[in-house]
Parts: C-alpha cells; structure tokens; sequence
C-alpha cells in the first residue's frame, strides 16, 4: 500500500509502488522515501508507525517562520521523535522580492515551479541533496504536502523513470486529498474552498505542467545544477533493491 497511515494524517504516501523503467523490478522501491503534509499534524501513534516503516530523516522544505507547532495539532512529547533527524531545507524565499513579484500569484499551482528553479536554483538544489545525502526512510513535506512537495516529488520519481503519466497522477492525488479543506500554510489557498469539480478542472489543467516536468527532469537538474552523483543516488534510492542506502558526504 502506498498510502501510509501515520494517526490518520491525510496524504501522506510511500513512493515505492511506482513503474519505473530504471528499476529491475520494474516498480520504485518501497521504504525508501515518503511524501506528506507538515509533520506537526502527526500523533504520538503516527509517529510509532512512521519509525515501523523505517523512517530516520525528515526533510522539511517550508520556511522557518512556518514551522512548529499549532493549537489544534496533536501533543507530542519529544521521544516520539527521538533520533529522527529533521532537516530544514525550504525551497523558497519568500523575501526575495522577485521570487515574491512572480511566484505568489500561482503558489498553489506548478506553473511557479520552473520560477523556483530559475530564481532560487541553490535553495532546491539544496533540498534534493538533502535527500540525496540521508539514508533511506525519508520523509519529505511541506505544508499541505501537495506544491513545494509535489515539485521535489515529480523531480525525483522522473529522475528514477517513472512515466510522466504516474508522476501526474501521484500528483492529483495529493490535489484530492487537500482541495476543500483548511490551508495548512501560512498564505492563502484557493483550493481550500473548491468543490469536487473545481477539483477535478483544476487537475485537468495543470496535468500538463505536472507531465513536462516529469518528463525532463534534467531541464530542471540543469538549471539548479545538481550534481549528477547527486542524481544517480536519488535514481538508485528509489530503483535499486539490492542497495543499502546509510548516510553518506558528497
């Protein structure tokens, strides 16, 4: 099963379970790497199921001001974490007055993505390195689990030969299971209010985006100039069984 039940959060998946062209057994590995929503929405039960799948290292891609926790998140006291590394990484500077200028009006949707890359290459370069350089049973999340993840999601599952086709889909999911419901960020979401058909002609429409990225993934590795060791062990993370993935320095 893909989708992982860590106290209930919604949208929260493994990525292993996927075609892949580049694996020899033809599918993305499981227990390798997780996608999600913000992990203060995980419960003290949650987090004993993540550590069962094998979870060691989270990878946090918001930005500092929109990190801990809130009123309304489950108490959890600091063994339910213990040992598991959490690194911040955000792929966004929201200070950045042109990151701002271009990027806000469309945060919700992944035409921003091909401006992140642009504007701030360091910052995703230095997310996708901080998966590349942790062992395997990584979480990455942002807020909703579903934009700044759903960009390093599509990068890595192209990367390792999943079909556009897939990586779409893998991408509607998380659309699905976060339109119509309160925003977990700190900036506002028109998904937040959508009915099921906005939904749906919400993905309809970004489909494409979503399937361009996917398919040229090295467009976007060229631009960051991510190292293609860097590629190569985000590739074999996901499509190489036989591999025992420890922590290692590039």
């Amino acid at each position: 099963m893909r989708e992982l039940r860590w106290g209930g959060v919604r949208n929260i998946r493994d990525l292993g379970g996927l075609p892949s062209s580049t694996s020899p057994t033809g599918e993305t590995i499981y227990g390798r790497i997780a996608r999600g929503p913000r992990r203060e929405l995980i419960s003290k039960e949650g987090w004993e199921s993540a550590r069962s799948w094998g979870l060691n290292t989270v990878v946090d891609l918001r930005c500092l001001h929109e990190t801990g926790a809130r009123e309304q998140d489950p108490e959890v006291d600091e063994r339910s974490t213990e040992n598991i590394v959490v690194l911040s990484t955000p792929t966004e500077d929201q200070e950045s007055e042109e990151f701002r200028r271009t990027c806000f009006p469309i945060l919700d949707s992944p035409e921003y993505w091909v401006h992140n890359w642009r504007i701030l290459p360091e910052l995703v370069r230095n997310s996708l390195r901080a998966i590349a350089t942790s062992p395997s049973g990584v979480l990455v999340h942002c807020s909703a689990g579903r934009d700044r993840t759903g960009m390093i999601t599509a990068l890595l599952l192209g990367n390792a030969g999943v079909p556009p086709s897939s990586v779409v889909d893998d991408y509607a999911q998380s659309v699905r299971a976060m339109a119509g419901t309160p925003h977990q960020g700190q900036a506002g979401d028109r998904q937040a209010e959508w009915n099921s058909q906005q939904r749906e002609d919400w993905i309809e429409s970004v489909s494409p985006i979503v399937y361009e990225a996917a398919e040229d993934t090295q467009r976007a590795f060229d631009m960051i100039q991510l190292d293609r060791r860097d590629q190569r062990r985000l590739r074999e993370m996901l499509t190489q069984p036989s591999v025992i993935f420890s922590a290692h320095k590039c």
